[in-house]
Order: structure tokens, then C-alpha cells, then sequence
């Protein structure tokens, strides 16, 4: 059923008046009224603190509730709602951004307050006020500190109920060490955050130098110290926001190439532009992929944790130079970012833009005025105990007469009045002997008394000197400036440059060129591909990693193949390699990438050697443990990525492999049972991809070949022999090296025993390394160390030399 309404009838002389508005003027005057309570009240900060009205309010009702550093963490909806109720008569939602924004330490470089739970992050909100807490942190103490000392002035609340400081005492200048962002009606401000260090250096400075210009102040205060880090690009616009409160700046991450896995290099950003979250820089990265304006990335992981701090990781596709896509990255992503400042804030009540002196030249004098305005506290304060202490001192003199009077007297009005009378002592001081309890008097001596007015005279002597002298009151302000910059003080985290160097990085190709080069494999499984072309020549020196034992000339972006001991040959990029440099002292693979990041090898397969996939070439030898030696052409290898060049029986596996530069090399087996064999390579014809190959040297019984290689007749090639035992543990067996000119062995027919070319001595049951080069040659540990070989040994059927650990690979000693 609906309720009925009911109107109440006008009185009888109630007359009806319209008033006419002018709609103009009735807005002029509210917008007028808003924009005042905007900028006054809520979006610009005052020079003197550099906190808005909703910060000052929060720092001061957590000061009022002792939620101090000392103290445990509160509910940051405590902290809320108390500021709301009694200062700041505007939405929770606002007070709680604020107080998040003072916790955030990417977002002030000196955190106000210490937040306790999730207070978000560069790209994510904050957790509802009711789960996070909150507390004062140590630099908040030094904004408040003196509140209760009359160091500023208090206004009433926005209901007259409450009081609250018009200003903070700020001990540290918190506008130009935290900086400032708002947006009020007509103007805005942002301010860039400083180092404090930086800051109270040049602040001293003016002290002592009040005409210093601002040439001057910037040698303490060369430019903005962001909480992120990162690079600060170009000071000139620093320069002019400084002069004239107006100037921009360029910020840059922090970035740096590594190798992110050991194929593949990345750029790790580090530090971020001031404000740029990751998500930021990962989505702008992906759309400009997407948009194909941005090509050589192929992925992008944010490993961003508290432990580590930002991590970003952007891996480079090879083919690619990494130091050219950072500049394009810096141009096209915001891991280059620009930041204005408008100095915009309230001096004496109104909106100025200030440069770097006048923003010090305030906050100096707000120092100056809240250390005199503590100095007449303190020594009012002081004064006062003194003048009850010479009442003490009076009445202590005959502390019984006193009694007496105080006993003998109707009331207290009486004994007051006689007390006055008869030891002439003030109202205030007859109130406090009244005052006083018994017990006190045993507290009191004249000795004790004497001393404190000593100390109160001197106290009181030193507070007028300071606030009679300008030069004293100076000299405090500097040095408590000093103290609070040694005790909250951190070092500078963003580095300044004058330029960005894009000059010397625009000339660098994106993708890396088809240039010549040499694909490398070391002893202990390392791949790589030098940056240079130079040729390796022969050299006696030795680098401190393991041997170079196979090489070939490529190209970067070219093709080469690796030969297994399953008889794969295995088709791989030029560009997956790693680039070492090509140094002409010694090749070194310490960073090269494992054959395991290229190739997936089957138990027990290795990787023997690598070759050229150059249809021009005169084809590659293969030589077996069980003796077999095969000769394979171009033409008969495949287009596929993974294939065989040679049909093993059951329980073969290939020994050596090697691509032959003319086809007149001279093919050479050596065995476990001491037998050396060479013959051209002319009498092995070539066959077919899948063929089983043919007799390449005759075995005894139990042997097997230990080496297949082939060699230039024409230059000085060494054979080296290592002799041990087959029972002896893996990495303990040192063996007996022999080094022999091969000239001491003939050369036999294709399919015979050879010769022998080691005397085995006792304990020693067939050789277990042998390799036969150009000289000089070199051998390393498992290790990768290099062993020293003993001299040459013309004898050619003569035993080897123990050395001091076991050679696990040799090779020549190449240089480049």
C-alpha cells in the first residue's frame, strides 16, 4: 500500500523572493572558489616541508598516536581513518594513495613512512587498507620532530575541534630530496627527487656563501638522484629547471649484454627509467614485434623478485648485434624516458615556480625561523625552572620555618600570601612549595640545587647567544643539517651523463654481417666462431685453457658440419655460435658454448671434428676403430640435418674424421698395439653416402686404432705416443709420451699391419692416445690445463717419457 504524503501548508506571511543570478557570475565565483581549495588545499606542497596538506596531516596524526619507528606496525585503515576523522575531510581512497605513495621507496628517495604487506609495485596497485600497516620510518621523526617545542604555527581543523601545524618542522628538505607531483586548476607541478647528501651539501654551502650563484650550487647539486637509478642523458635541461624552475632531462635504464645462455646472448636492464614498471617495457616490446618494427628479440622475461631487485631480461636472436637493438629499444620502448619539472609550490600562501637557489633560500629561512622559535621555547622553558629554583634555594635556606608558616596557616590562600610576605618570593613560586609534596623533601639539598641553576644559567647563556647572534644560529642550523645528512644520508644511485653517445653506436649494423671467420672445437667440447679473420699461424706459446682440435674456415652466417664416432655427420649455424676473438697470441674458448647446446648426442657418441659444407671441396676421410677407412665426396651428402657417412658394424665406432684440402694427403692410422700406418689418400677411392668403407690398416688381435687423421707430406709432421695401462682408473694412469719425428716411419700399402713405433715398458698394455700433426704440438689434461711435452726422440722404436699428469687430448699449437 503507498504512503500517503502530506505537505505543511506556509504561514500566512510567508512571501516568496527570487533572486535573479547571473549564471557567469555565479560560476566564476565557485570555479574561483574550487580552483583555491585545489591548489591550496590538496595538489600543490609547500616549500618550507615539501608535503601536501593530505601528507603533512598524515605524518602529523601518526606523530599524535605514537606510531613511531620504535613501536609496532598499525593497520593502515587506523592511520586512514583517524586522519579522515579529524584533519583531511576528503575520500579514504585519496588519504590511502597518498600514505602508499610516502611507503613506496621507487617512489620517494627517502621513504616517510614503513609499510608492512603488499604496497604494490610499478605496475600494480596496492593491497585494501584494511590488510597492509603501517608506521612511521626514521626520516618521518626528523620531519616532526620540535612539534611540541613551538617551532610552527597551528591552525584549526576543518570543524574548529582539532588543531593541526600549518607546516612541519622538516629537518631534511624533503621537496627537493623526495620531489612532487600534482596537478592543481591552471597549473601543475613535478619535481624530480634529489640525493640528500647532495642536497644539504649545497644547502651548507649557502649558508656559509649566501651569495653563491648557481654555477656553484650545482657543483654539490650536479642533478636529480631518482630512486630507481638509471642514467640521466643530457644535462642541459637540467641546467635551465634549475635557473628558471622549467627544463626536461632524459632518463635511460640501466642495461648490460650478457650471455643469458651459452648460445645465446641477452640485454639484462637492470635498473628502469623513474616511474617505468616492466609491464610497461614488456608490453610497448611486444607490440612493436608484433607491428614487425622491431626485429632481433625473441623473448622477453621479467625475473623482477625482492631478493634480486629488476631484472629484465631481452634475448637477442643471433644474427643480431645486441649493442645496436639496445639503442632501438632506448628509441622506441621507455627504457628511454623524459621527465619535465615545473617547480611549482606555496611560498608565503601563494603558487611560485622556484629554481634550485630560491627552493634552498626558503626552506633556509623556514629552518632559521623554526630553530629561533625552539631557542625562545627552550629557554623560555629554561627560565622558568630557573626562577622556581631560586624560589627553592630561598625556601630550602629554613625549610622548617616553612613548614611552620604552611601548618600554622587557616588555608592556602593565607600561607601563600605569608610565604610571599616573609621570604619575598613570587606567586608562582609560592604555588610550587605549596604544591610540592612531603616526600620531595628529601629529595632536595642545596648542593643539588645549586648545580641545575649552574646548568640553567649556562643553558640559558648559550640559547640568547644564539638567538642574539645570526652567525650562531647559522652554524646550528648547518650542522644539525650535517647530522641528519650522515644519519639518513645513502649514495648516488642514477649516473649522470653529458651525452647519450648515439654518435659513436649509430654507425653499428643491426644484424651481424656474412663476415669470414673460423668455427673452433676444443678438447673439452666447447664451440665458438671468432669476430676476425686472421689466419692462425704456428707459435710456442700456450694459453692458460684447453686444446683448439678441430678448425675451419666459415663465414658468420654460414653452414658446417660436425662428425660423431656414431658416423653422423650433423649440419649446424655459424650464427648459434658464441664469437671469441681471433687474438694472434693463442685461441682461446673460454667463452665458448658446450656441444651439448647445439647437438643432442646419443649415450656414448662424441663429437670428433667439425667440417665445411662447401659442395667445392674434395670430400671427407673417415677412419674406424675396427681399422675401416672411408673417403666421402660432396655430391653425396645430404640435404637433411642429421645424417650417416658411414655404415658401421656392430660394435665400430669412428675414431677420425677429417676434410681433405687436396685429395694427395696421406692418411694415417695408428694402433693400440704400437703399429703406425700412412698412405695417400689417393688410393681410397669415394663411395657412397650409406657404403661400409674399406680396409684401411690390418689389426692384431685385441687392437683396436686409436688415431685417424690425415697430413700434409710436405711439412714437418711429429707423431706423439702415449703408452699405459688399460686397468687403471680413469684420470689416475699417467703414461710414458714419446715424440718422434714421422720422417722415422715409411709409409706402407693401404690394408697392411704398418710399423711399430712405441716400446711398451712394464705395466704398460698398448697405447691409449696418439696423434700425428704439424709441430710444434700441445697436449692438455681433462682438465683443460696444458701439460708440457717432452723434447723430440729420434729413436724410432724407443719408449716414452712419463710426464707429471695425464694428456687427455693433443693438437697443434695454433695461434691467431
Amino acid at each position: 500500500m503507498a504512503r500517503r504524503s502530506s505537505t505543511t501548508a506556509e504561514p500566512e506571511d510567508f512571501e516568496e523572493r527570487i533572486l535573479d543570478v547571473d549564471v557567469s557570475d555565479e560560476m566564476r565565483s565557485s570555479f574561483l572558489e574550487y580552483a583555491y581549495s585545489v591548489i591550496y588545499s590538496r595538489a600543490l606542497p609547500d616549500a618550507r616541508d615539501g608535503l601536501k596538506p593530505v601528507q603533512r596531516r598524515i605524518l602529523f596524526s601518526m606523530a599524535e598516536n605514537n606510531i613511531r619507528p620504535d613501536r609496532g606496525h598499525v593497520k593502515s585503515a587506523r592511520v586512514v581513518g583517524e586522519v579522515m576523522g579529524k584533519y583531511h575531510p576528503h575520500g579514504d581512497g585519496a588519504i590511502y594513495d597518498a600514505l602508499v605513495r610516502t611507503a613506496q621507496p621507487w617512489s620517494m628517495r627517502v621513504p616517510l613512512i614503513d609499510g608492512h604487506g603488499n604496497f604494490g609495485s610499478l605496475d600494480d596497485g596496492p593491497a585494501a587498507m584494511r590488510y597492509t600497516e603501517c608506521r612511521m620510518a626514521p626520516p618521518a621523526m626528523a620531519m616532526t620532530n620540535g612539534l611540541d617545542e613551538d617551532v610552527v604555527d597551528y591552525k584549526p581543523n576543518y570543524d574548529g575541534q582539532e588543531e593541526e601545524p600549518s607546516v612541519l618542522p622538516a629537518a631534511f628538505p624533503n621537496l627537493l630530496v623526495n620531489g612532487a607531483a600534482g596537478i592543481a586548476v591552471g597549473m601543475a607541478t613535478n619535481m624530480a627527487p634529489h640525493n640528500l647528501v647532495e642536497v644539504v651539501q649545497a644547502l651548507r654551502h649557502l649558508i656559509k656563501s649566501p651569495n653563491a650563484d648557481l654555477d656553484d650550487l650545482m657543483r654539490f647539486v650536479p642533478g636529480p638522484d631518482l630512486p630507481t637509478g638509471g642514467k640521466i642523458v643530457g644535462l642541459d635541461g637540467i641546467k635551465d629547471a634549475y635557473a628558471a624552475g622549467r627544463g626536461s632531462f632524459k632518463m635511460r635504464a640501466t642495461a648490460r649484454i650478457e650471455n643469458v645462455t651459452p648460445r645465446r646472448k641477452g640485454i639484462v636492464v637492470t635498473e628502469l627509467p623513474y616511474t617505468v614498471g616492466p609491464e610497461k617495457v614488456i608490453e610497448k616490446i611486444k607490440t612493436l614485434v608484433q607491428a614487425k618494427k622491431l626485429q632481433g628479440i625473441s623473448d622477453v622475461k621479467d625475473l623482477t623478485d625482492r631478493a634480486h631487485g629488476t631484472r629484465l631480461v631481452i634475448e637477442v636472436k643471433n644474427g643480431f648485434v645486441p649493442e645496436a637493438l639496445l639503442e632501438q629499444l632506448y628509441k622506441l620502448t621507455p627504457l628511454e624516458d623524459s621527465f619535465s619539472i615545473n617547480a611549482v609550490c606555496l611560498v608565503d600562501g601563494q603558487p611560485r615556480t622556484l629554481g634550485l637557489k630560491e627552493l634552498l633560500e626558503v626552506y633556509l629561512g623556514h629552518r632559521y625561523d623554526v630553530t629561533r622559535r625552539r631557542s625562545e621555547f627552550r629557554r623560555r622553558k629554561a627560565q622558568d625552572r630557573l626562577h622556581i629554583v631560586d624560589g627553592l634555594l630561598i625556601a630550602i635556606l629554613d625549610i622548617d620555618e616553612v613548614i611552620q608558616i604552611i601548618r600554622s596557616s587557616d588555608d592556602a590562600g593565607q600561607a601563600r600570601s605569608r610565604l610571599i610576605e616573609i621570604f619575598e618570593l613570587s606567586e608562582t613560586q609560592a604555588n610550587y612549595i605549596l604544591d610540592m609534596p612531603l616526600r620531595r623533601l628529601t629529595k632536595y639539598s642545596r648542593i643539588e640545587l645549586e648545580t641545575e641553576k649552574a646548568e640553567l644559567e649556562r643553558e640559558i647563556e648559550k640559547l640568547t647567544a644564539i638567538l642574539e647572534d645570526d652567525a650562531l644560529l647559522r652554524k646550528m642550523v648547518s650542522d644539525e643539517l650535517a647530522e641528519v645528512a650522515k644519519t639518513y644520508g645513502t649514495p648516488r644511485r642514477t649516473v649522470l651523463l653529458e651525452s647519450s653517445g648515439a654518435a659513436k653506436t649509430a654507425a653499428v649494423p643491426l644484424e651481424v654481417s656474412d663476415d669470414p671467420c673460423w668455427v673452433l672445437m676444443s678438447s673439452t667440447g666447447l664451440l665458438a666462431r671468432t669476430n676476425g679473420v686472421e689466419p692462425f699461424g704456428e707459435s710456442d706459446s700456450r694459453a692458460k685453457h684447453d686444446a683448439i682440435v678441430s678448425v675451419i674456415k666459415s663465414t658468420a652466417r654460414g653452414q658446417y658440419g660436425m662428425v660423431t664416432s656414431a658416423g653422423r655427420l650433423i649440419r649446424l649455424e655459424s650464427l648459434d655460435l658464441p664469437a671469441v676473438p681471433a687474438t694472434a697470441s693463442a685461441p682461446n674458448l673460454q667463452g665458448g658454448a658446450p656441444i651439448a647446446e647445439f647437438v643432442s648426442l646419443e649415450p656414448g657418441e662424441r663429437a670428433l671434428a667439425l667440417t665445411t659444407m662447401d659442395p667445392e671441396s674434395v670430400g671427407l676421410a673417415l677412419g674406424t676403430a675396427g681399422g675401416v677407412v672411408k673417403r666421402v665426396v660432396p655430391d653425396h651428402l645430404s640435404n637433411r640435418d642429421s645424417w650417416e657417412v658411414i655404415r658401421l658394424t656392430d660394435g665400430d665406432e669412428v675414431v677420425g674424421a677429417v676434410e681433405l684440402a687436396t685429395g694427395e694427403e696421406e692418411l694415417c692410422f695408428v694402433t693400440s698395439d704400437t703399429q703406425l700406418l700412412h698412405f695417400n689418400a689417393g688410393a681410397v677411392r669415394p663411395q657412397g653416402r650409406t657404403a661400409g668403407g674399406m680396409a684401411g690398416v690390418r689389426l692384431g688381435k685385441d687392437a683396436k686404432v686409436v688415431f685417424f687423421g690425415a697430413i700434409d707430406p710436405a711439412k714437418d709432421n711429429i707423431v706423439l705416443t702415449i703408452s699405459g695401462s688399460s686397468s687403471a682408473l680413469p684420470g689416475t694412469e699417467v703414461g710414458a709420451v714419446k715424440v718422434t719425428p714421422l720422417t722415422e716411419y715409411p709409409g706402407k700399402g693401404r690394408g697392411t699391419g704398418g710399423v711399430r713405433c712405441h716400446r711398451l715398458l712394464k705395466g704398460e698394455d698398448g697405447l691409449m692416445i696418439a696423434y700425428i700433426g704439424a709441430g710444434p704440438l700441445r697436449a692438455s689434461a681433462s682438465s683443460g690445463a696444458p701439460v708440457e711435452l717432452p723434447p723430440l726422440d729420434a729413436r724410432r722404436d724407443g719408449s716414452g717419457v712419463p710426464v707429471a699428469q695425464p694428456i687427455a687430448a693433443c693438437a697443434p699449437n695454433l695461434a691467431g
